[in-house]
């Protein structure tokens, strides 16, 4: 049984859906520079994000992932098969570790150490502190709200380079800002406060790109903090291809040994 009781641990379970994005073979990097319209509402704001929302049937790509924890870090390659709305599929180490997320299902397992995961969204949930679904995963994968903007009041300000959006109306248990980009109005960063438990998640779009019309991350930086623990992950985007037939083969192998995460008291 394996208890939930450092950060770097979370995130390790996290970063299976939360922190995998995609790059292309032949792309065309987007300006990240225009000039802020500070009369721009923020209902006029979120119409314009809405329009840059990414429109494909599947993707498919290779990501450089890393994350580093104080002195610690590391290094993976990870094979991403992604059909919208439906699936998510990831391989690593030429199929050693491998993950399968659904709307109803979230399972892997690797084979060095014998051992797998399957069950719901319940735990990520748990683990990160908000409730999880498909749609956050993946909206968080295309560069867009983790939240969905049309759901909520907001109010819209500038800083230096963005356009900042706020609900009009905090939770007190979670706080939200996102940063919408004045070039392409998609998100610049999405930040969110856990002010009670001491946690702090950011997630930077550094770069976009254009891929057969579609405006999609290409690199991507997560900072987590919690108490005094902080741990940070870079994405690079290798390779993507669009809307091509693909397979998503996953099988948990036989006699492996099921994870138990339970809190820690």
């Amino acid at each position: 049984m394996i208890k939930k009781n450092t950060l770097f641990f979370r995130l390790s379970l996290v970063l299976l859906v939360l922190s995998i994005t995609f790059g292309c073979k032949s792309t065309k990097s987007i300006t990240s520079t225009g000039a802020l319209n500070k009369e721009l509402s923020a209902k006029q704001i979120i119409k314009e994000n809405t329009k840059q929302a990414a429109n494909f049937k599947t993707l498919q790509a290779k990501i450089k992932i890393e994350y580093k924890e104080g002195e610690k870090s590391k290094s993976v390659g990870v094979n991403l098969r992604l059909e919208k709305d439906k699936t998510i599929w990831m391989s690593a180490f030429y199929g050693v570790a491998k993950a399968l997320i659904t709307p109803n299902r979230v399972a892997f397992y690797d084979k060095w150490n014998n051992q797998y995961f399957d069950g719901d969204y319940t735990i990520l949930s748990n683990l990160l502190g908000i409730e999880l679904d498909f749609d956050k995963v993946q909206n968080l994968m295309l560069g867009e709200s983790l939240f969905n903007l049309k759901k909520n009041n907001y109010k819209a300000s500038t800083n230096e380079a963005s356009y900042v959006l706020e609900p009009k109306r905090q939770n007190t248990l979670l706080e939200l800002f996102l940063l919408l980009n004045p070039a392409h109005f998609k998100i610049d960063s999405q930040q969110l406060y856990q002010p009670l438990k001491k946690r702090f998640l950011q997630i930077d779009y550094k770069t976009y790109q254009d891929v057969d019309n579609q405006i999609l991350p290409q690199n991507i930086e997560i900072v987590a903090v919690e108490d005094d623990e902080q741990v940070l992950i870079e994405m690079e985007y290798k390779s993507v291809s669009l809307n091509e037939d693909m397979r998503f083969p996953f099988k948990i192998p036989s006699g492996f040994k099921e994870i138990v995460i339970k809190d820690a008291e």
